[in-house]
């Protein structure tokens, strides 16, 4: 099971991400108040975590499942002049030698983790990595029930031609490319997240509704989370 990027999309990532440029300044941010090691989860091509590093001056540990994205990661910061520590680990396994002070998951990778054990199982190992007072931050979509009434079965032009279907009973979405290859990703509620939180022995910092830390209401599509390890 993937828990990221599938493997098959590894080559028109840059397409399909390529319109997600706000969500770098947010995690940018955050990385510069980290006093400690920082670490992305999903890191993919680098297309956060290569900013980041250059911003802040120092490595940036990437975690990623696929051995494809890491590749591009890697080329990619070689390009850039930044060095990444890349690390090939399922996110429900990570370990760190040295706690870190931010940990993040940009992209909605999250929601590539399709139970609610696979999630704790992952906010468990986040809250285990972090030093006490260490952030947590992620992003993912808040269910609209009218957007997916539209796009369900719909073939779309942009970024790259694809389907996408919807399994409700599943909390599932299923982006199919034409040529077959499938990424899935399954959403969560706002309760959920913040169960995850509780469970792991996190705590909340702040929800925001989008990248601007504009506040979320009823009427926002995006969840950008920011948590905390709870002190020792």
């Amino acid at each position: 099971m993937a828990t990221t990027w599938d493997e098959a999309f590894a080559d028109r990532y840059q397409e399909w991400s390529g319109h997600m440029t706000a969500d770098v300044a947010f995690y940018l941010d955050l990385a510069r108040e980290a006093e400690g090691p920082v670490v992305e989860l999903a890191i993919g091509d680098g297309r956060v975590a290569i900013p980041v590093a250059r911003e802040i001056g120092r490595r940036v540990v990437g975690v990623d499942i696929s051995p494809a994205m890491l590749a591009q990661a890697r080329t990619r910061a070689a390009e850039a002049g930044v060095e990444l520590d890349l690390r090939e680990c399922d996110m429900r396994d990570f370990a760190l030698d040295e706690p870190a002070a931010l940990i993040y998951c940009p992209f909605r990778s999250l929601q590539h983790l399709p139970t609610w054990a696979d999630r704790r199982r992952t906010f468990e190992r986040v809250a285990a990595s972090l030093r006490p007072e260490g952030r947590f931050a992620w992003n993912a979509i808040a269910f609209d029930h009218r957007i997916a009434v539209q796009l369900d079965g719909a073939r779309q032009e942009k970024p790259v031609p694809h389907t996408v279907r919807y399994a409700v009973g599943d909390n599932r979405v299923d982006l199919v490319l034409d040529d077959g290859a499938k990424s899935s990703f399954w959403w969560a509620t706002k309760n959920e997240w913040l169960g995850l939180l509780d469970v792991a022995g996190l705590e909340l910092e702040a929800l925001y509704g989008g990248f601007a830390r504009e506040p979320f209401t009823e009427d926002s599509r995006e969840y950008v989370f920011v948590g905390r390890r709870r002190p020792s």
